[in-house]
Parts: structure tokens; sequence; C-alpha cells
């Protein structure tokens, strides 16, 4: 510091400040090196609030990021659950939306963390490190600046005294060699009188004892500074250490901090995140290709229930069997709800299995829309339209219906909604509701606006 750069150089004060008289310009002992020291109380404070700005600027990215993962799990969710991808893999498939959206809520956390934990006590402890004052500054800062000035005040003095008798000594040196240059001169010239040569060697004389003088002065002025500098520089590194107790507080602060908000920002050491992955991947590995296979087989293949035709009697009942539910009058039956998946697989399959309308038989003469990943022309997700088989045509509804499925409609009469796929077999078709609600419902119980 600049403090002990003065203090180191003032035990040879006299030879140097000697050696320099030709550089009077260059201070020996500049007062007021202090300023920087007392400085460092405004620069804490600021750099309090540049950590609190750093932190609320990290919490916004640390927010933003949870909740782009959050949007694109439920994005990616909805399409999956509505693809072709069925059983296990599609469960595995999912875990990496859960896995998302586990993250996210950390994220959140840490946001919450960054500013209500670390934030929070950096403001604190700021608050309690430096004191503002009504007429502006710090008071710490104002503290450290009187001690200064008054360690440094008796010093400052007699350096004063000091510089004052060495440029008097100077000038008269100064008067000397140019006196001493008068009488050389005269003595060479020839109309210079012997009563002017002798005025010119008193002066000479007279300047002698002047700068003899000013030197004697000038000699006991340093003795007197070099005897005050001990005391100077015992009272200046007192005042210099209060203000490194203060630096030493202040930066243990900033450390304790910092390891904080590492701690927060590390997910790694959080439990919680080390379990999603373990359940992500206890998912994954989950995932069963023969068992998959197999409920496919079952519910779309040649394992599935067949309806064989089969001799019936007549009966004149059956024409007019009641329906499944009651309906109002006039309403046509409900059709066949063949198109389920048995109760204990229906958590297995995706809800695009769910809400399309297989046959109850399995036959090569079915030739369903063949899925392909270019029919976007290779852009955007295939999933997105592979809903839309057919011509949209708005409907009116003739009859109230309640589904009696998850993937079924609800409508009352005199309702309207699209029908975005064509009647199956089984009488069924597949709509919209203006509310956004797609499922299935009877084609029966509507008509063409």
């Amino acid at each position: 510091m600049h403090v002990f750069k003065v203090s180191t150089h003032t035990q040879s004060l006299v030879s140097i400040c000697i050696s320099v008289s030709t550089s009077s310009s260059i201070p020996c002992l500049p007062v007021g090196n202090y300023k920087r020291v007392v400085k460092r109380f405004d620069d804490g404070h600021r750099l309090c609030n540049d950590l609190m700005s750093c932190l609320q600027e990290r919490a916004k990215i640390e927010k933003a990021y949870g909740d782009q993962l959050t949007v694109w799990s439920k994005r990616w969710r909805q399409l999956i659950e509505k693809g072709p991808q069925y059983g296990s893999v599609e469960r595995a498939w999912l875990a990496v939306m859960t896995e998302a959206e586990k993250v996210s809520e950390l994220h959140q956390e840490v946001k919450n963390n960054l500013l209500n934990d670390d934030n929070e006590k950096v403001k604190n402890w700021q608050k309690e490190a430096y004191h503002k004052q009504m007429i502006g500054g710090f008071k710490e800062a104002k503290e450290a600046e009187e001690g200064f000035k008054k360690a440094q005040k008796p010093w400052a003095k007699k350096l004063k005294e000091m510089e004052t008798a060495k440029k008097s000594y100077h000038m008269a040196c100064k008067e000397e060699k140019l006196a001493a240059a008068r009488e050389a001169n005269g003595k060479t010239e020839a109309s210079v009188t012997p009563d002017q040569q002798k005025k010119l060697h008193e002066k000479v004389d007279k300047c002698k004892q002047d700068s003899q003088k000013a030197k004697e002065k000038y000699e006991k002025s340093l003795e007197e500074l070099n005897k005050c500098t001990p005391g100077y520089m015992e009272s200046m590194e007192q005042v210099f250490d209060q203000c490194q107790q203060h630096e030493v507080k202040r930066l243990t602060f900033l450390k304790e901090a910092l390891l904080d908000i590492k701690r927060h920002l590390n997910l790694t050491e959080n439990q919680s995140y080390a379990t999603i992955y373990r359940e992500l991947e206890r998912t994954i590995l989950a995932a069963n290709t023969q068992e998959d296979l197999k409920w496919f087989s079952n519910n779309h293949g040649p394992g599935m229930h067949m309806n064989w035709p089969a001799f019936e009697e007549y009966n004149p009942d059956q024409a007019t069997a009641p329906p499944k539910k009651k309906k109002p009058d006039g309403a046509p039956p409900t059709p066949s709800t063949d198109h389920v998946a048995p109760p204990g697989d229906r958590s297995s399959v995706s809800s695009y299995d769910k809400n399309q309308a297989y046959s109850t038989e399995w036959s090569d003469d079915e030739q369903p829309a063949a899925y392909s990943g270019n029919e976007n022309g290779g852009n955007g997700n295939s999933f997105e339209d592979d809903s839309s088989t057919g011509k949209e045509v708005r409907v009116r509804a003739l009859y109230d219906y309640d589904g009696q499925e998850q993937d079924e409609l609800s409508f009352k009469a005199g309702d309207e909604l699209t029908k975005t796929e064509d009647e199956d077999e089984q009488g069924w078709c597949r709509g919209r509701l203006d509310d956004g609600r797609e499922g299935l419902y009877p084609a029966n119980y509507v008509e063409p606006i």
C-alpha cells in the first residue's frame, strides 16, 4: 500500500531529499496516500450491489430454463400420448418428459434459493456493514478518513516546514552561485573598479552565510521530521489495520456467500436430482419388447378376440333391444363399443390407439393409412397431423349423448361440432368440440349442417 511505501522511505529521508535536490518537483513524501484505502469502503458497498444484480440475473435464467422445460415436456407428452407408440416403450419415452418436469422444479427451486436466501443474505450483511450518512457517504469511510488525517496532521505540518526550508536553502544556493559568477566576471573586466569588486566579494560572502544558515535550518527541519516519523508510522498503521479488519469481514462473508451460491447451483449435490435419473433409468430398463409385441398382437393382431359368424335364431326383440343407457325417444341405438381396449390393458396403450376405431376382426384386407415420417415433407412432427385422415365437416347433434369412455365425447341436442374422421364399421365417428376436446361419438346421433 502507499502508506507503507511512505513509511519505508522515511528512515532515509535526509539522504533522499539531498540527492534529489535537482528534481524538487518530485515529492518525497506525498500527503493523502490513504485515499485509496478509504475508497475501499465505497467499493465494498458497490460490490455488494453488483453481487445482488448478478444473482438476480442468474435467477431469471434459472426460471426461464425451468419454464422452457415445462413447456417442452407438456407439448411432447401430448404428442407421444397421441402418437402410435404403445406399451412399456411409450412409458419409457414419457419418463423423459417426467424427468424434464422434475428438473424444471429443481431449477425453480434454485431460482428461489438465489433470490430468497443468497440475495437477501447479501442485502442484510450490506445493511449491517455499511451505514449511510444523511449528507452522503458511509460512516465507516468518514471515520477512516478522519483517523488518517489525525494521524498524518503533525507529520504533514513538519513536512510542510521541511519543504519550505528546502526551498529557501535551494534559493540561497542559487544566489550564492550567481554572486560568485558576477565576482569572477568582475575580475576579468577592466571597467569594474576596485570598489565594485570589493562589493561583489562582500555579496558572495553574504550569500555564503545565508546559504549556510538556510542549510542548517533545512537540516534541522529534516531532523525534526525524522523524529516524528516513527509516531506517524504507528498512528497510520493503526488506522490502516482497522480498515483491514473491516475488509477481512467483507472478504470472509463474500467467500461464505459464494459457497452458499455454489451449493444452490450445484444440482449434483441434491439427492432429488440423482433420484430423478435413477427413476428414469429404471423406467427405460423396464421396457420389455416381447411384452409390447404380445400386447399388440392380442389387441390388433391374430391374438385378438374374433367374432366368428355363428348361427343365430330369429329374435323379434333383437331389432328393438334397449340401448345401454336411457336415451330420448327416437334416439338410435349406440354403436358397438368394441373399439375400447380391455380395462386391464388401457394403461399400457397410448391415447392414439385408444381413440382409433379398430375392427373387432383382424384381417389382411384392412389397409390403414401408412405412417411415414416424410408425410410433412420432413418438417415438423409427424404425429401432429396423423389423426386427420378425412375432410373436416361441421355437424349438429340430434340427441343428447354422454360419453361412457374417456375417449368419447359428450354433447347436447343442438350442439355443433366438427367431424374429423368418417364413420367406421361399428358406426363411430371422430370429432372435435368447439372447446378443443376430441373423441368418438355415434355417427347416427348427428347430421351434417
